[in-house]
């Protein structure tokens, strides 16, 4: 009886014990400097839910967008930014059957990962593939689903076609000329500055442009006689337009992105978003229609709302079999607001990865 009385007494005070995590708080978008790092409780999972202890977060520019108050999905006030990470499942609902603790795993989550400690529903887990690094696994759902989905569900890439690669040397850029040579394409990358043209040759892009004033004239130099099939633009603005007028007939341009507005400061330039606002191709539908080309744009987010959707695309790119993620940069959990600020300066290449 004893025994029985001091087994309850030990649930019921470890019910008690509520968990504690350390989060970066976005009290107010707009500003880097409004990101402060408390402590707050952790909930249990819930029936379909698993508790996650954090070991890595993968940072995207959704992040910089999201704490500059430019991203419109995220919330402006007691926002906590991040959408990729991995880690140890610590418990998990008692409908979870495909997950066990202890299990190592990669996750994504609409907003929420700058933290310690996530609980999320399963659906959005996957274990780690073996031989990869907890880093690695925080380094390859967002950036490879954005260029499966890309290419693939809505760029419809064919056997042989030519790819533009806009951001080649970047996360995205790195998965999407993967995914694109299973295809047998020719890929041609971009970068902003000559100092990654080299490692962007050995990634295995065919040929390498460097964004400056004479793009349209390297394109063609590059393109040497080929058809431009399919474009993946994450960057907008003039190089934009003048990629879509280079697309073939029945040519396909994917935007995911506009890097062309982010800022390198703390806070946005408003002056200057408003300039680039302005100078934002348009693109007239009688003219989309007499040149039999397409443009498609996409946010990753809105497949949060569609779990089974989203498990099902990651099925998809797990059975490609695709390499692991490069890592960039890497930097300890209380060093996050640096991380955030390399990732601004756009001097990366690959991934960057915050270590908890």
């Amino acid at each position: 009886m004893h025994s029985v009385r001091f087994v309850r007494l030990v649930a019921q005070l470890r019910d008690q014990i509520q968990m504690k995590r350390r989060t970066y708080l976005l009290t107010r978008s707009g500003s880097l400097h409004r990101l402060n790092l408390i402590e707050e409780d952790v909930p249990p999972p819930g029936e379909q839910e698993v508790a996650i202890d954090v070991k890595s977060i993968g940072l995207n520019f959704a992040d910089i967008f999201s704490i500059l108050g430019l991203y419109r999905a995220a919330p402006r006030f007691n926002c906590i930014p991040g959408i990729e990470f991995s880690g140890i499942v610590t418990a998990r609902g008692k409908d979870v059957t495909e997950l066990q603790v202890n299990d190592r795993v990669m996750g994504s989550i609409r907003f929420g990962a700058y933290t310690t400690h996530i609980v999320i529903d399963h659906r959005y887990v996957l274990r780690i593939p073996e031989g990869w690094s907890l880093e690695e696994g925080a380094s390859f759902i967002v950036h490879s689903l954005t260029a499966y989905y890309a290419l693939v569900s809505l760029g419809n890439i064919q056997k042989g076609q030519t790819v533009l690669i806009h951001s080649g040397a970047g996360g995205v850029g790195l998965y999407a000329n993967r995914i694109a040579k299973r295809f047998s394409a020719y890929t041609i990358g971009t970068v902003g500055s000559p100092s990654k043209m080299p490692f962007l040759k050995a990634q295995g892009y065919n040929e390498g442009i460097v964004r400056s004033r004479h793009f349209s004239k390297d394109l063609v130099a590059a393109l040497n006689g080929r058809s431009l099939d399919l474009v993946l633009d994450s960057v907008g603005g003039r190089v934009q337009k003048q990629s879509f007028d280079m697309l073939a007939t029945t040519g396909r341009m994917v935007a995911y992105g506009l890097s062309h507005f982010t800022s390198h400061m703390a806070t946005p330039n408003y002056l200057m978003l408003a300039v680039r606002y302005l100078r934002i191709p348009r693109y007239h539908t009688l003219r989309l229609i007499e040149s039999n080309k397409s443009i498609l744009g996409f946010n990753l987010i809105w497949l949060y709302d569609n779990a089974d959707q989203l498990k099902g695309l990651l099925g998809e790119i797990q059975g490609l079999r695709l390499e692991k993620p490069f890592i960039g940069t890497t930097f300890p959990f209380e060093k996050l607001k640096d991380a955030v600020r390399t990732l601004q300066s756009g001097k990366t290449v690959g991934k960057v990865v915050v270590t908890v």
